[in-house]
């Protein structure tokens, strides 16, 4: 049904009508008054033809704004309006405008003051007021009824968000439809008075360093054809001055049009198209034009042929194929890119790999080589000197970033940022992979080769306010050509732990900071490179950031005798299960004698001397062990015994070099006193055996010049003191057992499970069956109660029955008699006795003549 077959169909304000039920609660015009308000608010437009209705047919999915209820107790839409009114829950119209009130209300508390929601449910409240102003006029409700409630004050807005760029690209969308519609989208800003905490210093960095931006536009010349047709059906306008193209930016709303969608059977729109088309998912200019002729088609089978929005598809349908033809006419050379650009859609070819959008990559970092840029690729092009060129969003690690000194990071972590640079092919160091912090514990990429570095990222880093904001959807994060895109992980058999740790610059702070300084900058290098060093500050923590992590207790101080100075005894080695352990191995684990004599080396003991806090190494790299499935890079070359341990300064976030915390006993690393074990047998020398692996501990006082945090990440024996090795850990890898079996633990949670599942089955079952028990009751008394008012009622309807009887009796006998219609009726009353009479005596001697006629009746007379 139309608006106008709508608007023809409510009732004239001459003729209200205004019966109560019984009950004397709502009318059955009320009723319908209700719904014809609702109804009003779905077909209002605004003169651009703009349906500021769309955004509240239907609740607000909790799983896209999980924060929506939280903010928002007694959530309502205009769908819950009608659904409320079909089932007639409402006492009273009071009831009915309450909810009405509370649609816009409910808007302008969870949207900000000039975002797009706000402006439409200021809209669509003054659309309330005048309907339900309309039925005080025609008298259907009292004054009084239709006041709207006082539901509370509008807050303030909050700060502004900081992850915004999630719509980045959709804004720019709308932005590009607004300037043909001459409405453009008023994007949420900060209220008057509201600071950005941004001084003039930091005002002053290059527009370079601090921009927050969007990949480039690189079309090739189809996708240039589509937007160009898009843009130019956009500029046909109708009689009254609207946009034909208005009716189709968006799919009817499926309550308030459900038999659209029982009719149409691909239903498509403006905004899927355009979505389709942002994605890549077109091969074609004819592939785009099948979607819009089914668009077109879809509304022309829908609507009447004499209906305005037949008339539009049809003329809109002939002119997009005009523009199609014209534009496939034209030569690629003319959709070049102004400044020469030549798009690459299928990717880069270079050194022997394909690079395309999409792609993980470490590009070089002119400020530190052994950190690359970490970054994933968004466009791929070649310009007019045909050198290649990618575009690349860059993540930046914890150490580049300005946070809070106590804020803690997830080893190997990385931060979104909105740097997204240009970089020739060549830049591109080599492959790496950033996974969503919910996978990381889980697996790794199947494809990815386990010499590639894997990182995490659980947060967007705001350059312009230095704040980290937790990524809700990972796919936003992503290139368009991705989004839709998974990868196969291959999974641990056990869910890693991860423990964050502590800022790798925390020892930056100023001893002197305070709570009130202004937030530190970080300190720049190379122009096409993230910063060199971050910096970390102690300003309060924003309410919705979280606290730093409880810090373990330390350990009861141990009680050892002291160790000895001068010797170590050799070790067999390590049986090769325990080899694959990681660091380490306890020292009591390997018992068995030495197969070939060895000498019993010396390690000589010195006091800690101070150093500076980039000589301290971690024992080994802890990048060659990352699980059970990890192997070990082709290139690896395992290190002699007397080899120094030194990780890579970029190799992994546990090592020294990204943590160079100040304390002064690191050098008690490289002074070592060896582990007291196995002094009873010293083999002899042997110079053709190979060397066993060797087990040093440090003394008490170089253990605990160690801070525990560090300590912690090293493999340590049941004292807490931490285990050194002469050799590296081997990674074996251990065969895959062709028949997998379940663990018990696994076997055991299935089990817990389906219980759950039975005991979820069954609650709902009794509930099930307690609603139907309900409802059997309440339709019983129904039942019982209509029966007894019609037992009420029946005497008073057979006594107004003959009452009209008679009455009509008396009008029939006036308009035959006149002035005798009494006599005349009181002469057929007793010619109607007489009958009576006569009949009576003629039936009496009817029965007696048959009660004569039958046998033995005399007999039976007489008795």
């Amino acid at each position: 049904m139309d608006s106008e077959e709508r608007e023809q169909s409510q009732p004239l304000p001459e003729e209200p009508v205004t019966s109560i039920e019984e009950d004397g609660s709502i009318s059955d015009d009320q009723w319908k008054a209700m719904m014809d308000v609702t109804m009003a608010i779905y077909d209002y437009r605004e003169p651009d033809g703009h349906d500021p209705s769309r955004l509240f047919h239907r609740s607000v999915n909790k799983r896209l704004v999980p924060d929506y209820y939280d903010i928002i107790k007694d959530p309502m839409a205009l769908s819950i309006l009608k659904q409320r009114i079909n089932k007639r829950e409402y006492k009273h119209f009071g009831e009915f405008v309450r909810d009405c009130a509370l649609i816009p209300h409910n808007a302008q508390t969870y949207n900000r003051p000039r975002s797009q929601a706000y402006e439409d449910a200021l809209v669509i409240k003054d659309v309330f007021r005048d309907q339900i102003k309309k039925l005080v006029q025609i008298g259907v409700i009292s004054t009084e009824e239709s006041e709207f409630p006082d539901l509370g004050e509008i807050p303030e807005a909050d700060p502004l968000p900081d992850d915004d760029e999630e719509d980045e690209d959709e804004e720019e969308d709308d932005e590009e439809d607004s300037e043909d519609e001459g409405r453009r989208r008023k994007k949420p800003g900060p209220k008057p008075g509201f600071k950005r905490g941004l001084k003039d210093a930091q005002k002053q960095e290059p527009d370079a360093r601090k921009k927050r931006g969007r990949p480039p536009r690189v079309d090739t010349p189809m996708e240039t054809r589509i937007k160009t047709i898009l843009k130019g059906i956009r500029k046909f306008k109708g009689p009254g001055g609207h946009m034909k193209i208005s009716h189709f930016e968006r799919l009817p709303d499926k309550a308030a049009y459900p038999d659209y969608y029982m009719e149409t059977k691909d239903p498509i729109a403006i905004d899927l198209i355009k979505r389709k088309a942002k994605r890549k998912k077109y091969n074609s200019v004819d592939h785009f034009m099948e979607d819009l002729d089914l668009m077109f088609e879809n509304a022309k089978s829908y609507n009447q042929s004499d209906s305005q929005i037949y008339r539009d598809a049809s003329d809109l349908q002939v002119e997009a194929r005009k523009l199609a033809e014209q534009e496939k006419k034209k030569p690629d050379s003319e959709y070049l890119m102004e400044d020469g650009r030549f798009p690459l859609p299928n990717g880069i070819l270079h050194r022997g790999e394909l690079w395309k959008v999409g792609d993980w990559v470490h590009i070089q970092n002119p400020n530190d080589v052994t950190k690359p840029i970490v970054a994933q690729i968004y466009r791929t092009w070649q310009d007019s000197e045909n050198e290649q060129w990618i575009n690349a969003c860059w993540y930046y690690r914890p150490e580049q970033t300005v946070h809070h000194f106590e804020k803690h990071f997830y080893p190997n972590e990385v931060v979104k940022t909105g740097q997204y640079r240009d970089h020739r092919i060549d830049e591109i160091v080599d492959r790496c992979f950033v996974m969503f912090f919910t996978r990381y514990s889980r697996g790794r990429p199947r494809d990815l080769a386990p010499d590639k570095e894997i990182y995490v990222c659980e947060a967007r880093y705001n350059e312009e306010k230095h704040k980290l904001n937790k990524i809700k959807t990972w796919a936003s994060c992503l290139p368009d050509e991705v989004r839709d895109k998974d990868y196969e992980m291959d999974l641990f058999d056990v869910s890693r732990k991860i423990k964050k740790v502590p800022s790798p610059i925390k020892h930056l702070l100023k001893e002197d900071a305070k709570e009130t300084d202004d937030l530190p900058r970080p300190t720049w290098g190379a122009d096409n490179a993230p910063p060199v060093v971050g910096a970390v500050h102690r300003r309060p923590r924003d309410e919705n950031e979280s606290p730093p992590p409880e810090p373990t207790p330390s350990p009861p101080p141990p009680t050892m005798p002291p160790a000895p100075m001068a010797s170590v005894t050799p070790r067999q080695p390590m049986p090769q299960p325990l080899m694959n352990q990681g660091m380490g191995v306890p020292s009591h684990s390997v018992a068995a004698p030495l197969q070939a004599p060895m000498p019993t080396p010396t390690v000589a003991h010195t006091s800690p001397v101070p150093v500076p806090p980039t000589t301290f190494q971690a024992p080994m790299n802890p990048q060659m062990y990352q699980g059970p499935n990890h192997r070990r890079p082709s290139n690896f070359v395992p290190q002699t015994p007397n080899s120094a341990y030194q990780a890579s300064p970029a190799a992994h976030p546990y090592s020294a070099s990204q943590q160079p915390t100040p304390y002064a006993a690191a050098a008690a690393a490289v002074a070592a006193t060896p582990y007291p074990m196995n002094r009873a047998a010293a083999p002899a020398y042997n110079p053709n055996a190979p060397r066993a692996v060797e087990v040093f501990h440090l003394s008490d006082a170089a253990n605990s010049a160690i801070p525990l945090d560090v300590r912690q990440k090293f493999q340590c024996d049941d004292r807490g003191h931490v285990i050194w090795f002469s050799t590296p850990p081997m990674d074996i890898i251990r065969p895959r057992d062709p028949k997998l079996k379940h663990s018990l633990e696994y076997l055991a949670r299935q089990s817990e499970r389906q219980k759950q599942v039975a005991e979820r089955k069954r609650k709902r079952e009794e509930e099930e069956k307690q609603r139907a028990d309900e409802a059997k009751r309440l339709r019983i008394e129904e039942e019982k109660e209509l029966a007894d008012r019609i037992s009420a009622l029946a005497p008073r309807a057979i006594k107004a029955l003959a009452s009209q009887v008679a009455s009509g009796t008396e009008e029939l006998y006036k308009m035959l008699y006149g002035d005798e219609a009494a006599s005349a009726q009181a002469a057929d009353l007793q010619a109607r006795e007489r009958r009576l009479l006569v009949e009576r005596a003629a039936q009496q001697q009817r029965d007696q003549i048959q009660a004569q006629s039958l046998p033995g009746s005399a007999m039976y007379g007489n008795i």
